[in-house]
């Protein structure tokens, strides 16, 4: 029915077809490299430059149009990803509204080339295909080309500018609106209207003048052109009618939100859920305006300090810092029986470790809040790079604590590092107190997050004084330890025994660096096995160094020959040409995300969009703010909620449940943690069946309790949300 529509429309238009002609449009493929590595993606355009007059058309053409089309003619080797289109608009005339470009337009597209690729130039080839209109519409093609050279090093193209020129005129990946959607009203049996909700998240700082939404292509139905704008009490609202020509109506809505002001023009794309006819849009969608607890905003400032103080003094026993614990517990028993000076200045030493790590973390928040972004408890192990580096770190830790090789710091710059978590004396306690802290940011203790969710809410001294005092917290056993010299009288002298407690201190720290290797794979998927591959090489010139470097007698130079060259080659080949430790995977939403496994329910991706609709439609809703990395989340929460009574109990309330993967700390769920006074993860939480009632929020775990016990609480929210 609509393409007969777009056919009766084109005639309308007096479009006719010749059988030859000279084409409006030129088009050309420019590269963005002139040379590129192995493994590389590299950005190309298709540039179309239309005559005075002429236009051509969006993904979308709207009520007439044909969207241009490119078909690659790649060698083996080389992929090419979707088409990123620049913002159109819409074109003359006005009775038949359609989308897409006059003048000049560049389609982007990522090519990603293969590892394997063999030195030289690659030919790129691609058909082009379009239809220019004036005031009569002719459809046009033509074959670019262009050379790309496989070389050992990346070279820009002097097109490169012009190429990030239109690559930015593309839709922004920040979202800094939240959408939702509803029918509003049926005119007919083929028409209704629908309203779109636009809400500014938390680091939207955009001016909004005028909008516009541009619908993405459909057969059974079409959005008209019309828009009209709606009151709204925050951010902006539109009403578009909407036309049926097949099927059922449209479950969901996808397309292009144009958002005019201060002078400039940004485009967000958007698919959600289309609610009832009857629900009410409000100024924030349901999950949206679900208050928080009441007794937040009269917290008080004694009281978050409070809070962070035990946070802190909790995570001692969290299992992420376990290991650095024992190491501290061999060190107390070191020095136990030595001049109490010199232990209370170690355990001084050590909590200025603790509270540097604190202070550091301090300026990392107030550095992204200032910059217009939200911050979040745990986010730098969203970071692949971080996360490559602490696992070779944990894993020298484990091979020292092995005995593997033990060097004092002026010896090498390999290992200095990893010896420092073994060591005594004044840079072992330094370094200690910042491995402490460094392992503790997986864990959120009980009470923590609501202290950190207040401090990531307010200024910077209020930041700086919260997190001086987890510090302090985190730090306060050992610094009492060693301010009491009687009480370590207890603890055994020093002997043979502690060389091999020492090494049974090295299995929990292997399994520190294993926990940090599986969370590779949410930066690098099935290609992270490579990071053990290099981890072995790295255990090689490890044990080569403290075997024929250390302990050897004759050949040393030779020695450090080989370390050097093992861990080149541990670079060069797993770690830079398989692991490709520079490329890690973009962001797919629930992609990686942990799974929830139910025998007769899914677990769903969150967002607020489809939490929004599940109430509307008077579902119960459960939503676990959960994370790979976050050891709380993975040895309580999931539990607790894979219980057979939890689920049974889910499936009873006809319940929906979604999972928040804050893995990779997505700004739209930081802004849902800080809305209910959370710096990070776990949270859970029960939204009644009731739209109109607020969520049930869930304490966080403590750092004993039983899966069990915790659904014990699971189970007790989701009898107060049936009701």
């Amino acid at each position: 029915m609509k393409l007969l529509r777009a056919i009766f429309a084109a005639l309308c238009l007096g479009i006719f077809i010749p059988a030859a002609h000279a084409a409006h449009t030129q088009a050309q493929l420019l590269l963005a490299n002139d040379m590129a590595r192995r493994g590389d993606t590299v950005l190309v355009g298709v540039d179309l430059k239309m005559a005075p007059g002429w236009h051509t058309y969006w993904k979308n053409p709207g009520s007439a149009g044909m969207a241009t089309k490119v078909q690659w003619q790649l060698p083996r080797g080389v992929t090419a990803g979707d088409i990123l289109w620049p913002l159109p608009k819409k074109l003359p005339p006005a009775e038949v509204i359609t989308y897409g470009y006059e003048d000049e337009t560049m389609l982007i597209v990522p090519l990603k080339l293969a590892s394997d690729l063999k030195p030289g130039p690659l030919d790129l080839k691609a058909k082009v295909s379009w239809l220019e209109c004036k005031e009569q519409c002719i459809p046009a093609g033509a074959t670019v080309e262009a050379t790309l050279n496989i070389g050992s090093e990346t070279k820009p193209s002097t097109n490169a500018p012009a190429i990030n020129l239109w690559k930015n005129r593309a839709p922004r990946s920040e979202q800094l609106f939240s959408f939702a959607a509803r029918w509003e009203k049926s005119v007919d049996d083929t028409t209704r209207t629908m309203i779109i909700q636009g809400t500014p998240t938390g680091a939207n700082v955009l001016p909004i003048e005028k909008v516009d939404f541009f619908p993405g292509a459909s057969d059974n139905f079409e959005v008209q052109g019309a828009t009209e704008k709606v009151d709204s009490q925050i951010g902006f609202a539109l009403r578009k009618t909407v036309k049926k020509f097949s099927g059922d109506w449209p479950s969901s809505i996808g397309g292009l939100v144009i958002v005019e002001g201060g002078g400039q023009t940004n485009g967000f794309e958007m698919n959600v859920p289309i609610m009832a006819i009857g629900t009410a849009t409000p100024a924030r969608s349901p999950s949206l305006s679900t208050s928080p607890p009441a007794s937040t905003p009269n917290r008080s400032l004694a009281l978050m300090l409070f809070y962070a103080f035990i946070g802190g003094l909790i995570l001692n026993i969290m299992p992420c810092v376990l290991p650095v614990i024992a190491l501290k517990i061999l060190g107390f028993v070191s020095e136990a029986h030595n001049d109490p000076k010199r232990v209370r200045m170690l355990g001084i030493v050590y909590s200025l470790g603790v509270l540097a790590s604190f202070w550091v973390m301090a300026a990392l928040v107030i550095g992204i809040q200032s910059a217009g972004h939200r911050a979040g408890w745990g986010m730098q192990f969203s970071n692949p790079y971080f996360l490559i580096a602490l696992t070779v770190l944990i894993t020298l830790v484990a091979l020292n604590l092995f005995g593997v090789f033990e060097v004092n710091l002026g010896s090498g710059t390999m290992s200095a590092a990893s010896t420092l978590a073994g060591r005594q004396g004044v840079s072992g306690a330094f370094f200690n107190g910042v491995l402490t802290t460094i392992l503790a940011t997986p864990c959120t203790a009980a009470i923590l997050g609501t202290a950190l969710g207040f401090a990531f809410a307010h200024g910077p001294a209020v930041i700086v004084l919260m997190f001086s005092t987890m510090g302090i917290g985190l730090a306060f056993p050992y610094l009492l330890l060693s301010f009491q010299p009687a009480w370590l009288k207890f603890l055994p002298k020093p002997g043979a025994w502690m060389e091999k407690f020492k090494i049974a201190m090295g299995f929990p720290m292997l399994i520190a660096a294993i926990w940090l290797f599986s969370i590779a794979s949410i930066h690098y998927g099935d290609r992270s096995w490579w990071l053990a591959v290099f981890l072995v090489f790295v255990a090689i010139a490890a044990w080569v160094y403290g075997e024929f470097v250390q302990r050897g007698r004759t050949r040393r130079g030779f020695a450090r020959c080989v370390v050097i060259l093992v861990l080149i080659a541990g670079y060069f080949w797993p770690l830079k040409s398989q692991l490709r430790w520079n490329e890690p995977l973009e962001a797919e939403a629930g992609g990686n995300s942990p799974k929830i496994n139910f025998p007769e329910l899914s677990a769903e991706p969150w967002s607020a969009e489809t939490v929004a609709l599940a109430r509307a439609e008077n579902h119960p809703v459960l939503v676990d703010f959960t994370a790979k990395w976050c050891v709380t989340c993975n040895s309580v929460v999931a539990p607790a909620l894979q219980k057979p009574t939890v689920q049974a109990k889910l499936k009873e309330i006809n319940a929906r449940v979604f999972v928040a993967d804050y893995s990779l700390t997505p700004p739209e769920i930081t802004d849902e943690l800080a809305r209910y006074g959370r710096a990070g993860v776990p949270l859970v939480l029960v939204y009644p069946k009731d739209p109109s009632k607020p969520a049930i929020v869930l304490q966080e775990p403590g750092p004993l309790e039983l899966p069990s016990h915790y659904a014990g609480a699971v189970l007790t929210a989701l009898d107060q949300a049936a009701k």
